[in-house]
């Protein structure tokens, strides 16, 4: 079995507000050599595992790259009402899952859940976390979610793979905490939220946890993908401009 080769920088970005984060991500990425990617095919891997511990709090986006090839795959912006998950190029896709209202909501998976062509996806901006409409309670899966899957599809040289990612989210103010990541370098096959190797998962603390190719974290890029809500929010459409204006309405109200 080979690897699929690093994705061409071609694809367009569907979201021009992030372009500031992206950029500062790229000129990290590029600034770190990519070491990371002399890794991220051995002989025989299939799933690539990545550690991470990083905290997106209320105001911030950070970039996720799933395969360290120095594009961008997707953004988890946090804002104090809601968190959403963007994907970033094109054949990117959020696993569907609790509603958001009006908009569908990313599914917070249990380890186990298959990640594959089977399920049902979404391919632009959704909904995480949310307040209601009059700011009385949370809704979406997320909201005091310890230890649950995003499920991720996304596209190396045109063609499909599927991974996860590992966060817990508090209930408003909502804080995102990521805590490690991984994708499937078979085009196509179905990946198992939490599954790091064909015998082993990630029970208990990623501390423990081994896998086929554990990647050391990439540079922490949080302090370079900071940007003010308001402009992540409206770059969203219409998933980003309801939480906009739940914003907006609870600075009011204060």
């Amino acid at each position: 079995m080979t690897c699929s080769s690093p994705r061409s920088k071609g694809h367009s970005r569907p979201f021009d507000s992030l372009e500031q984060a992206l950029d500062r991500y790229s000129l990290a990425a590029g600034a770190a050599g990519l070491s990371v990617l002399a890794l991220a095919c051995p002989a025989g891997a299939e799933v690539v595992f990545t550690r991470a511990h990083v905290q997106i709090t209320p105001d911030h986006t950070h970039i996720l790259d799933l395969n360290h090839d120095g594009i961008a795959d997707f953004g988890l912006h946090d804002a104090s009402v809601g968190v959403v998950v963007i994907p970033l190029q094109a054949g990117g896709a959020l696993l569907q899952g609790g509603g958001c209202n009006p908009s569908p909501g990313a599914a917070a998976l249990k380890a186990g859940a298959a990640i594959g062509n089977a399920q049902l996806f979404q391919a632009s901006a959704t909904c995480m976390a949310s307040l209601s409409l009059d700011g009385s309670n949370s809704v979406g899966a997320w909201p005091g979610a310890v230890n649950r899957f995003l499920g991720f599809k996304f596209e190396i040289s045109g063609q499909t793979h599927f991974g996860w990612a590992r966060l817990s989210v508090s209930r408003s103010p909502y804080t995102a905490t990521l805590t490690g990541y991984a994708y499937e370098t078979v085009p196509d096959r179905t990946i198992i939220a939490g599954k790091i190797t064909a015998a082993k998962n990630i029970a208990g603390e990623l501390e423990g946890a081994e896998s086929v190719l554990s990647v050391p974290a990439p540079p922490d890029h949080q302090a370079a993908d900071r940007q003010p809500a308001t402009v992540g929010l409206l770059a969203l459409g219409s998933s980003g401009l309801a939480l906009w204006r739940r914003e907006e309405s609870a600075n009011a109200t204060h």
